[in-house]
């Protein structure tokens, strides 16, 4: 029997490590294992890695904290197939942390992304470097470096894909690229519209979804929307409105339609394929918010070329617009209201919408949402803008209640355009008298006070257009509006300030508003403004000139001078010449100063006071030369004080002094408003003049006849050379002495100068309606000018001479005419 031999193994070399198994439940090991050098061990690893990230969002941070982003960072890039495909999938899906993706962005991985983007490239590869990319393109920092460093070609080239996850990977991040202008511009230099629209066609409805977005993105640029128009683009989304079931869909389709219409050619060419009825009717029979709102939007935005207005009026845009107020949804309202108000551009349209949507537009106004409010408002601004028929419209609907309510909401576009449609409303008179009713001027004083420069320039305005009536006037003025008024005359901005002094211009209109106007500062605003070339306008000098024109006191102290216009009324006072910049006190604040050794403030009111003559009437039995009752100390002290007269007895002193107490007493004048005292000398001068020199036929023989009776009441004439001892100043001291007060009413002055004579000529001579103005000079020295026609020469007859200005003497040879330029009229003006 043969022997059985053993055949023995042959032991391993000594350098051959034998295969060990490893099985790990330890997330750090398993990320230590992408140090192996070993390709089997990566790829095992980078696929548990992978399962783990899938996992949560809270994996993926430990996965950050253990390192593993910048091992998976080198291994994306392994030569082996299959280590890159792991390592790339776990990158694509931890990108969409938030902190991972930062740790990317210093990384600066976008490069190492993109080159693996070629044809040649795994399309698992492809599928999670887009999944990457489109997760860190949502950051600006890295639009720009994708587009920097060429990203978009590629991109484009793979929505072309047979893989659907890739395909949509790239449109999203060409999206959230086009977000930015550069890449926008680019996309279509790389002819990115055809591989778009065949997208449209795709079965999976996100795919068709970002490329519609992308498409509404790019199609804002012109040049895009001449080449989808090119590429059958219109066809392709007019399509996709009219097939039911892509109507998830509708809303971005009718997006980029909307932008598409903005252009004339584009409109009409889908008006030539009967694109445009199609999309009208679609609109009309949608019961959809969204695309009721694109809709109008759309509208709106094709609104903003004129020709698109004429187009769209053709087709009667204006009906579908109406209904779509009427829609149970702010968001329609409101898109609805913004495409009225660019279709009023069209007079047409205007018409249509006047005599239908403004009751429509008017109920808005009510609406709890503020936006729908204020696009209501604007729609409403823009119909009555230049159409008395409309605005008589919106006062039909019972707006005007509304639009002065709206003035008080919070939203500066509302209280602007409701200031702007009373604005409308006021050109016309019973309009004007109507909201005036409801209190607009009392309402317009939080709009002046308001940040908005546009709320503010809005709000003068509409002052200005009811500034015109003296009830409007009154009511701002009690209201406390006039001091927000005048501090917008402040303003850097031109249009507000050019509307505040509009408004200070037409308010000025009367003397107690033009007195508080000067009070509040508005003179010193407007002289500052008139100084500046650069913030002076038309209306500044009106304002300044207005203002002035019904402060006759402020004119004359702050100019000197007073035209024949300037009619010189009650309560007029000539306080001397005061300096710029200095402040006028009112007559009832210099009643209540002390005597003081100053010029006397001359005054004029030639109207009775009922109290005052009450007063005198009870004291008519006493001696007007023995007791005075002072009215200018009833605001300083309960008591008058009586003068008594030398040589009378004790007992008829005290009897006066109780007559006196007791008319102060009865008329209680501590409780009625200040006035003015009358003067009654005055009237009989008034009076009397009327009797005397009215029946002359010839201006030139009234002008000389009351130059000579003021004369005559002023102390006469004053022989030149006698001038100096004509002694006026202790006759004004004695009356201010008399009165307690530096207050002197014109009649009391019998011994008056140039100054005082030249004033009562003045006031006379505008109640008698002579033309006169009135001229201070230096040293007390004052003059009246008038303009008189001279008599035709000898022989000629029906030659008609311009007017000569004259300066009437008051003082030497009162009466004497002397001609502007004459050497006469510089002696009496200056020596």
């Amino acid at each position: 029997m043969g022997k059985k031999v053993r055949k023995e193994v042959e032991p391993p070399p000594k350098d051959v490590f034998e295969p060990l198994l490893i099985e790990s439940k330890a997330v750090a090991t398993v990320v230590l294992m992408l140090d192996s050098p070993e390709e089997e061990v990566l790829a095992k690893a980078c696929d548990a890695i992978y399962k783990f990230a899938s996992k949560g969002d809270e994996n993926k941070v430990t996965l950050l904290g253990l390192g593993a982003v910048e091992r998976l960072y080198k291994l994306i890039s392994h030569e082996d197939p299959i280590v890159r495909r792991n390592a790339m999938m776990v990158f694509g899906i931890m990108a969409s942390n938030h902190d991972v993706k930062k740790l990317l962005r210093e990384l600066d991985v976008t490069s190492s992304l993109l080159s693996h983007l070629v044809p040649e490239e795994d399309v698992v590869i492809h599928e999670f470097a887009t999944l990457c990319l489109a997760h860190m393109a949502v950051e600006y920092t890295t639009k720009v470096q994708i587009f920097e460093q060429g990203g978009l070609e590629p991109l484009i080239s793979l929505l072309s894909s047979p893989d659907p996850d890739v395909t949509k990977n790239s449109v999203e991040c060409i999206y959230l690229l086009v977000q930015d202008f550069q890449s926008r511009a680019a996309v279509c230099e790389l002819n990115v519209i055809p591989p778009l629209l065949d997208l449209l066609k795709s079965e999976y409805p996100v795919i068709q979804l970002l490329a519609l977005k992308t498409l509404e993105v790019i199609s804002k640029d012109r040049e895009t929307r001449i080449i989808l128009g090119e590429n059958q683009g219109l066809d392709c989304l007019l399509k996709i409105l009219e097939t039911n079931e892509f109507n998830d869909l509708h809303v971005e389709a009718l997006a980029v339609l909307g932008n598409c219409l903005e252009d004339v050619h584009t409109m009409q060419l889908i008006r030539q394929t009967g694109g445009l009825k199609k999309l009208l009717s679609f609109v009309g029979v949608s019961t959809v918010p969204d695309i009721q709102k694109n809709a109008a939007k759309a509208i709106a935005k094709a609104a903003c070329d004129s020709e698109n207005r004429k187009i769209l009026n053709e087709e009667n845009v204006e009906n579908c617009l109406i209904n779509l107020l009427e829609i149970d949804d702010d968001g329609v309202k409101v898109a609805a209201s913004q495409a009225i108000s660019a279709m009023c551009e069209n007079l047409a349209s205007k018409r249509v919408f006047g005599l239908q949507g403004i009751p429509q537009l008017v109920q808005l106004l009510s609406s709890d949402d503020e936006e729908v409010k204020e696009a209501a408002v604007i729609a409403l601004a823009n119909l009555t803008t230049a159409s008395p028929s409309n605005a008589s419209a919106v006062a039909e609907a019972e707006g005007i209640e509304p639009l002065v309510k709206t003035l008080n909401t919070e939203r500066h576009g509302a209280v602007a355009n409701a200031a702007a449609v009373l604005t409308n409303m006021a050109t016309q008179e019973p309009l004007r008298l109507c909201i005036q009713s409801h209190g607009v001027m009392s309402v317009l004083t939080e709009p002046l006070r308001s940040a908005s420069s546009r709320v503010q320039s809005r709000a003068a305005l509409t002052v200005a257009a009811f500034g015109c009536d003296a009830t409007a006037r009154s009511e701002l003025r009690n209201a406390g509006g006039l001091g927000p008024l005048v501090e917008l005359l402040h303003s850097k901005d031109k249009e507000v300030r050019r509307n505040a002094c509009w408004a200070v211009m037409v308010c000025a209109s009367d003397e107690l508003t033009a007195v508080e106007l000067c009070r509040l500062g508005a003179l010193d605003i407007l002289e500052e403004i008139n100084q500046s070339t650069g913030r002076r306008n038309n209306f500044s000098e009106a304002a300044l000139e207005r203002l002035l024109d019904n402060n006759l006191s402020q004119k004359y102290s702050q100019m000197g001078y007073l035209s024949s216009s300037n009619v010189i009324t009650d309560g007029f006072y000539d306080y001397g010449k005061i300096k710029p910049g200095v402040k006028l006190l009112s007559l009832e604040e210099l009643s209540m100063q002390e005597l003081a050794d100053r010029r006397a403030i001359i005054f004029i009111n030639a109207k009775p006071q009922e109290d005052v003559l009450a007063v005198e009437e009870k004291l008519q039995h006493l001696s007007y030369e023995q007791t005075t009752l002072s009215p200018f100390t009833s605001r300083k002290s309960s008591r008058e004080k009586v003068r008594k007269g030398k040589g009378k007895k004790e007992e008829e002193k005290m009897k006066e002094v109780e007559i006196v107490s007791e008319v102060q007493d009865e008329i209680n004048l501590e409780d009625v408003q200040w006035q003015p005292p009358p003067d009654f000398m005055l009237m009989n001068y008034i009076h009397d003049a009327s009797e005397t020199i009215l029946p002359l036929t010839t201006t030139r023989e009234q002008v000389v006849a009351l130059a000579q009776f003021v004369a005559d009441k002023m102390g006469g004439a004053i022989e030149r050379d006698k001038l100096h001892d004509f002694s006026w100043e202790l006759h004004i001291s004695e009356i201010k002495f008399e009165l307690k007060s530096n207050i002197v009413p014109i009649g009391k002055v019998k011994k008056g100068t140039f100054y005082h004579r030249a004033l009562l000529f003045k006031v006379i001579a505008d109640r008698l309606g002579i033309g006169c103005s009135l001229v201070r000079g230096e040293y007390n020295r004052g003059w009246n000018e008038v303009k008189l026609v001279d008599d035709s020469p000898q022989g000629v007859t029906g030659l008609l001479l311009p007017p000569q200005e004259y300066i009437v003497d008051l003082m030497f040879v009162p009466g004497f005419l002397m001609k502007q330029e004459s050497v006469e009229a510089d002696q009496y003006k200056y020596i």
